[in-house]
């Protein structure tokens, strides 16, 4: 009797495993890497990108693609959407491969799949008897986004067709049989969908009694339209974030709705950029495709964007705030940017600054830091591979003590103002005097004083002291007050390590109320990646 019971037992473990693994697949774990968002300090309205390395079991993982249709009402988000696929497609194939399962959630499509393996599997599972609240309903928003701002304005749809091409767009749709408001019929063919293995489905009752009954706990979001679908359906984000799954977007296989001539008027992809981050800061972490495939992460082939990454650390001029408004008012059509923000309880370290590997120019505001033997190290390496930077204001003297030895444990630079701006800052003279700047000898037709109103343009903070200059500097703009000598306030240079350079000693708050001086930077940003494009 006691044989026959635990053999019974043996062949009832054998039945819960095969219930929740898929037969004939070779489960793994995926090793990723996921990011969030932190605030710098409670109510700062600045954040830290951190980083954590998790692994996932494949066996305990799902991916969830949302909506990637056959055919959109967008013309443009048709063909982004194809543009994509098969990188996506490999992503499924990999995750499939290592243990995962895969649910296609083509919404509003289930007519044409009723036949379909994997949708009479998504519909044959039990319904789960933990449900959670609503899980079937489109989910509009969860507590914790209420602490930011929604950064963009999608209430026009998102649109960004030419006006005519969508027409024709429209016309063609109509001409198919198709419904140029919601073309829709499938998903796209250019992902596979496993008849033995994966799932068809787009109720969010029904998706989330697969994860339970297959005990996915893991769930990898990809598909589009991020800011719409994504979020918002029964099985998106927030719905799976705030009921308890261990969920994350992977940032990089998505898309959004956006109209670049709606808020906040920056391109269509720093509009994704947007999204992402406050996906990143308020419902889940995010991955890339890379974790899984190698390679580098996904990126649109019209998306040329370099990557600018603005480090601040100095409490003189107010950076941390003028800096960012700057970035999104001037940068968001021509550069992908990234922050790093000093640690607000710890003077001498800038969380994430490992990021600065990745990135194509790196705009520097930064006073009087040291850094752990790490992070010098990472804004070495960057330098020694002679990549631009741009610095303003206190950056000549970032990681100067003034000749002091650090702290235990913490490393310096005290030629740095030398080794890459090429300046001799030494002091500055007081407050008081608005600083009058004019272009200096030679440098009129010099590309980053084109469009700067020089006549316009009034340093409101002090002098600085920076002479002499190397002779490897280009002086560009001269400053001049009452009863002093005049000093270079912008110039370029190339550093010692070979990469162009761009100073200024501008950069007080008052400097970025001023379009001279926003012109003037955002053309040194310009002028410092345009010879490594």
């Amino acid at each position: 009797m006691l044989r026959r019971l635990t053999a019974a037992r043996c062949l009832l473990a054998l039945f819960v495993l095969a219930s929740t693994v898929p037969l004939d697949v070779e489960a793994g774990d995926l090793k990723l890497s996921l990011r969030s968002q932190v605030p710098t300090a409670p109510q700062s309205g600045r954040f830290h990108t951190v980083t954590r390395d998790e692994t996932w079991p494949g066996n305990q993982t799902a991916v969830i693609v949302c909506d990637m249709w056959d055919l959109h009402h967008c013309l443009n988000a048709t063909r982004r959407g194809a543009e994509m696929a098969p990188r996506m497609n490999q992503v499924l194939n990999e995750a499939r491969r290592r243990g995962a399962i895969i649910i296609h959630a083509p919404s509003s499509c289930m007519e044409t799949y009723k036949d379909h393996p994997a949708r009479k599997r998504a519909q044959t599972t039990t319904r789960s008897e933990n449900l959670p609240n609503e899980i079937g309903k489109w989910c509009y928003q969860i507590p914790a986004e209420e602490q930011g701002e929604y950064p963009i304005d999608q209430t026009d749809g998102g649109e960004d067709d030419d006006p005519q091409e969508h027409a024709d767009w429209a016309k063609k749709l109509a001409a198919m049989g198709r419904n140029p408001k919601a073309p829709w019929k499938s998903q796209t063919d250019l992902l596979t969908i496993d008849s033995e293995h994966d799932f068809i489905s787009d109720n969010g009752e029904e998706i989330w009694s697969v994860l339970e009954k297959y005990g996915r706990q893991n769930v990898i979001l990809v598909g589009v339209h991020t800011n719409m679908c994504v979020l918002g359906r029964p099985f998106g984000l927030r719905q799976l974030s705030k009921n308890g799954k261990n969920v994350v977007l992977m940032r990089d296989m998505t898309d959004t709705m956006y109209n670049p001539q709606k808020r906040p008027f920056v391109s269509h992809f720093t509009g994704t950029d947007l999204i992402v981050a406050h996906i990143e800061k308020w419902v889940c972490p995010t991955v890339t495709s890379d974790q899984l495939l190698g390679g580098k992460p996904f990126r649109f082939a019209h998306d040329e964007r370099p990557d600018c990454l603005i480090v601040m650390a100095e409490q003189e001029y107010l950076t941390n705030e003028s800096l960012p408004k700057f970035a999104l008012a001037q940068l968001g059509h021509d550069f992908r940017v990234s922050y790093v923000f000093a640690n607000e309880s710890e003077r001498n370290d800038l969380p994430g600054i490992n990021v600065l590997a990745d990135a194509d120019v790196l705009l520097l505001s930064v006073r009087r830091r040291v850094l752990p033997p790490a992070q010098m190290a990472v804004v070495k390496k960057y330098l020694a591979a002679g990549k631009p930077i741009v610095g303003i204001r206190t950056a000549n003297h970032a990681f100067s003590l003034r000749g002091k030895t650090p702290p235990e444990g913490l490393v310096g630079w005290e030629s740095w103002d030398a080794d890459i701006f090429g300046g001799s800052y030494s002091n500055h003279y007081g407050n008081g005097p608005q600083v009058t700047p004019a272009i200096a000898d030679g440098a009129t037709e010099h590309p980053i004083l084109a469009g700067v109103d020089v006549k316009s343009l009034r340093g409101i903070g002090s002098l600085y002291v920076v002479s002499p200059l190397a002779d490897s500097t280009t002086p560009l703009l001269l400053g001049a007050i009452p009863g002093k000598a005049a000093e270079p306030i912008a110039w370029t240079n190339r550093t010692r390590f070979g990469g162009r350079a761009f100073y200024t000693s501008l950069g007080h708050v008052g400097d970025f109320e001023q379009p001279a001086f926003q012109r003037l930077l955002k053309n040194a940003l310009l002028w410092a990646v345009s010879e490594t494009k």
